[in-house]
């Protein structure tokens, strides 16, 4: 029987393997190897990639994994059956618990030896490597006795059928000495002996990356590593012929692997066996559609797009009873209600808020009458002519993806009340890979070689994060070209090139999650998250798809809970509750406000690109809005979509009988709202369709060759196809090239128009806040903080270029968050004049225009300002903020004394109060003494630094208002 790999470890072996499953993949079947066995260090995590992967280039994978035994031994854990899978997932799962007792030191997962023997049934046991074998490791110790009472003990546990004595070869002094000893034992126990190479990479190309994330993992150099280190090119994959030579003493072992290989036929791809709830559900073609019926009748009754409405939806009721989807919509209805029972428990149920809907769909998923008339999108795929195809078509291979937004408060209620809801057996988080890219790499990496720190942060802050292929060049500009020419700095610029786009760690998906009805951890390993109390699924959102799992996305967006605070603060402040759904979308300001790049703080076209890119689309209608958020993007960008979109834009508004140019008449359908630009995701699809020809199956495999892993060999072979296609349409060669480099360059780093249109809508509702709630609008964003583009400092001076007074905080007046104040500015009022107001550290007090624009203040005489709240004071305590604010709620503060007296926060805390000047006005009335004295040294200490900056840090979060 051939030689077959049995042991190898892929990149998910964090710092370990040091190569991509596809690569792997793509390596064996070049070698010739008809199979190869995942065994990554306590996780499945690569798994599902290499056998999706390897599998169309006729190369089996044979799942497993290489467990870590309590007493830091290992053991390698092949499937043999589903019931292997399982019980190797149970291991994985058991392995994690408790690794996050402590969330910033995690423990290393851990199995014993009892734990494995509960749960060996359909599992295949090799007795481990060679350095920390639980056999072999004992007999590179001389530690023979061990050696074979651990032996014995994994026999009972398997039995002879199922155990193998694990022979490895990694050149080392002691290989024949080793292997022939547990030969001798296998003997003994008459259990056969089993070859493996204990790959970490595919190609020898590869090992040095493989000896620096030693250096790394271990956070030494490479020449303190050095005893770590294998030293050669032994556990590079090898061919099959090549690894039979290599074990020449032990040929029964090499043909052992050929024959368990042939024994282990679970096969990740098909044999999970996955169900969602309602899956199985016989009723819910009818449910779905009945309920549609009924929310179509009362949504479009009397409006001019009822009849297509009604033909669109009939159209997609029939795709999804012929996919079997009607349970996942209404699974997906379910989480909505539950959604709008945490909205009401968290907004409370008389709240201003209760205007808004709980969350907002996003996605390709609004194209969907049916998500739109279930709740889960807010936009009219028929009024705004979204194509369906991207997320539902007859040919769809997996679950499509909904993806919701929710406020962050509702957001962090719903995940805990969905575990509960579901059972925290039967739902988890989705992973996600942190992967190096160039900066990150740098700095890990030049570490390891020992290069000096300074120049190592600044090689790293100089060069593009994104830029692989480029960092020599960035390496040259920063420490000089004579510099990154020497050896370590050369052997850099390979490390970072060959680790780029490789995972480092494992972290959870910003809200996506899987929800199954039987238990999870029988289909996947499951893991605590770094949040208390949640836990995540081992695959990332691609493995998730591929497997088959209903992903459901529960994204926090900031700007929507900015939103929500606006609107509270409208009420509270102006007596208003504002329905967003109800505003004019046609406001000629508002627009006007956008076309000038006044934007700000703004949803999705506050950035520099998008600012300048404003001012040449000038956006006239949603349908512009639609198009200018995904103009600014990757896609777009390298299709050469902006250029053209732009010229052709400003020659309709000079000529408006100017004829858009189309490459080909087909195109003019699909391309005409872009100006025949690719823009949208979607629009690949349409394109492939209409132009060459493709089913929407084959259209949609185009677009995730594109997004996914851009495989060569697929890109070719599509454009091949794509071209015959085209010809066949009556286009030229040339034509059918150009469009297809379009396709290319748009990379699918793009948006779909759905998606568009749902940022689009948010981006005028906040412009629409901005202008016509200014003062409100200021405050929601700093109290979001961290979002956007810009830090809460730059916020508030734009704030107040556009005359919105912002105010100091104050222990007196500011609650723990930033508030809207009313302050009068008319001649004859009783309070201060705005001018006379004492400027914050950082903040000049500005007088006011009018907000409103109309040449009289609003609101009675009054104007409108946001009072900086306590919690943005660098250096104080959230503790000791709320003491205040709740001291001062029982009575009000007389003197700086009883302020010190009552709240009982620390004195640094209220020093640092001091220091912003929020003391002021009591000092006034305290008349020095004893506290003022504390006072006076703020001051000094204010003068001597400057009051810098009155902000904390960005990424601190702001601390919520006290009860």
């Amino acid at each position: 029987m051939p030689y077959v790999e049995l042991h190898c470890h892929t990149a998910f072996s964090f710092l370990d393997g040091a190569s991509h499953p596809v690569e792997l993949a793509a390596a064996a079947a070049e070698q010739g190897h008809a199979a190869i066995g995942v065994t990554d260090h306590d996780g499945l995590y690569g798994a599902m990639e290499l056998a999706q992967a390897a599998k169309p280039l006729g190369v089996r994978t044979i799942v497993g994994a290489e467990l870590t035994l309590e007493d830091g031994h290992h053991l390698t854990l092949l499937c043999e059956d589903r019931v292997g899978y399982s019980n190797l997932c149970r291991l994985i799962t058991r392995a994690h618990e408790g690794t996050r007792e402590r969330p910033t030191e995690p423990l290393p997962p851990a199995v014993t030896l009892d734990d494995v023997e509960r749960h060996a049934d359909g599992l295949v046991c090799l007795t481990g490597c060679a350095g920390h074998g639980a056999v072999a490791g004992r007999v590179e110790r001389d530690e023979y006795p061990e050696a074979a009472a651990a032996a014995r003990r994994l026999l009972r546990a398997f039995g002879p059928d199922r155990l193998r004595v694990e022979l490895q070869r990694p050149f080392a002094r002691r290989d024949r000495s080793r292997n022939r000893h547990l030969a001798q034992l296998a003997e003994r126990l008459g259990v056969p002996c089993v070859a493996t190479g204990d790959v970490h990479a595919h190609a020898r190309a590869r090992a040095p990356l493989q000896d620096t994330f030693v250096a790394v993992r271990t956070k030494s150099t490479l020449d303190e590593s050095e005893p770590l280190r294998r030293g050669n090119s032994s556990h590079v994959l090898a061919p099959p012929e090549t690894m039979a030579a290599r074990f020449a003493d032990h040929p029964d072992a090499v043909e052992e692997s050929g024959r368990l290989a042939e024994r282990l036929r679970f096969d990740l791809t098909s044999d999970l066996g996955y169900r969602y709830p309602g899956s199985e559900d016989g009723s819910a073609d009818r449910r779905l559609a009945e309920l549609c019926t009924a929310l179509l009748a009362d949504r479009y009754a009397g409006r001019p797009t009822r009849a297509e409405a009604e033909r669109r939806l009939e159209e997609e009721l029939r795709i999804i009873r012929a996919l079997g989807l009607a349970g996942f919509f209404l699974l997906h209805r379910d989480l909505l209600e539950l959604a709008r029972e945490v909205a009401v428990e968290v907004r409370g149920p008389d709240s201003a808020r209760s205007l808004l809907p709980p969350g907002r769909g996003r996605g390709s998923s609004v194209s969907s009458i049916v998500c739109y008339l279930t709740g889960l999108s807010h936009i009219d795929p028929v009024e705004n002519e979204l194509f369906l195809g991207r997320f539902l078509n007859e040919e769809l291979r997996a679950l499509p993806d909904i993806d919701l937004d929710f406020p962050r408060e509702i957001r962090d209620v719903l995940i805990p009340r969905v575990h509960e809801r579901y059972g925290h057996d039967r739902s988890a988080l989705v992973a996600a890979f942190t992967t190096y890219q160039v900066r990150s790499a740098v700095r890990d990496f030049g570490k390891a070689l020992g290069l000096p720190p300074g120049e190592i942060e600044r090689a790293a802050r100089s060069a593009d994060p994104f830029g692989a292929r480029d960092v020599e060049r960035y390496l040259a500009e920063a420490i000089g070209a004579a510099r990154a020419a020497s050896p370590r700095w050369r052997a850099l610029v390979h490390l970072v090139r060959d680790a780029w786009g490789l995972p480092r760690h494992v972290t959870q998906h910003p809200g996506g999650m899987v929800i199954s009805t039987q238990p999870l951890n029988e289909i996947c390993p499951i893991q605590p998250a770094a949040m208390t109390g949640r836990q995540m699924v081992q695959w990332d959102k691609d493995s998730c798809a591929d497997a088959g799992f209903l992903k459901i996305d529960l994204l926090g967006l900031g700007m929507l809970s900015a939103v929500e605070r606006c609107v509270d603060e409208i009420a509270r402040v102006r007596g208003e509750r504002i329905d967003l759904s109800r505003i004019p979308y046609d406001d000629r300001r508002v627009y006007e406000e956008i076309q000038e790049a006044e934007t700000m703080g703004v949803f999705q076209i506050e950035s520099r690109a998008q600012m300048q890119m404003l001012g040449r689309t000038r956006p006239e209608s949603l349908d512009d809005l639609t198009v200018q958020v995904a103009l600014v993007r990757p896609g777009p960008i390298q299709g050469g979509a902006v250029h053209p979109y732009i010229e052709r834009r400003k020659a309709l508004r000079a000529d408006p009988d100017y004829e858009v140019p189309y490459d080909h008449p087909s195109l003019e359908p699909v391309l005409r709202d872009t100006l025949g630009a690719i823009v949208f995701q979607d629009q690949v699809i349409e394109v492939a369709m209409a132009f060459a020809g493709f089913s929407p199956g084959e259209a949609e495999g185009l677009r995730r060759a594109m997004s996914r892993n851009r495989s060569e060999a697929a890109m070719r072979a599509y454009e091949a196809k794509f071209v015959a296609g085209a010809l066949r349409n009556g286009a030229s060669p040339e034509v059918a090239t150009r469009v297809y480099a379009q396709i290319v360059g748009f990379s699918g780093f793009g948006f779909p128009k759905a998606h568009s249109a749902a940022f689009g809508l948010l981006a005028y509702q906040s412009t629409w806040l901005r202008v016509y709630h200014g003062p409100e609008f200021l405050c929601g964003l700093l109290n979001e903080q961290p979002m956007g583009f810009y830090p809460p400092d730059s916020l508030v001076h734009e704030a107040q270029r556009r005359g919105i007074p912002v105010l100091p905080p104050c222990v007196v007046r500011s609650q723990a968050e930033c508030r809207v104040e009313l302050l009068r500015a008319g001649p004859g009022s009783d309070g201060a004049p705005i001018a006379s107001l004492r400027s914050a550290p950082g903040i000049s007090i500005v007088a006011s225009r009018p907000i409103d624009g109309s040449g009289a203040p609003p609101l009675s005489a009054s104007v409108l300002g946001v009072r900086i709240g306590l919690g943005y004071v660098a250096g104080v305590a959230e503790d000791d903020v709320r003491r205040v604010v709740d001291e001062r709620g029982l009575g009000g503060f007389r003197s700086l004394a009883d302020l010190s007296a009552r709240c009982g926060a620390q004195r640094d805390s209220l020093e640092r109060l001091a220091w912003a000047g929020a003391c002021d006005e009591l000092a006034g009335a305290s008349g020095g003494g004893r506290c003022g004295s504390w006072v006076c040294r703020s001051r000094a200490r204010a003068s001597l630094e400057g009051r810098s900056s009155l902000f904390r840090s960005r990424s601190a979060r702001r601390p919520r208002s006290a009860p």
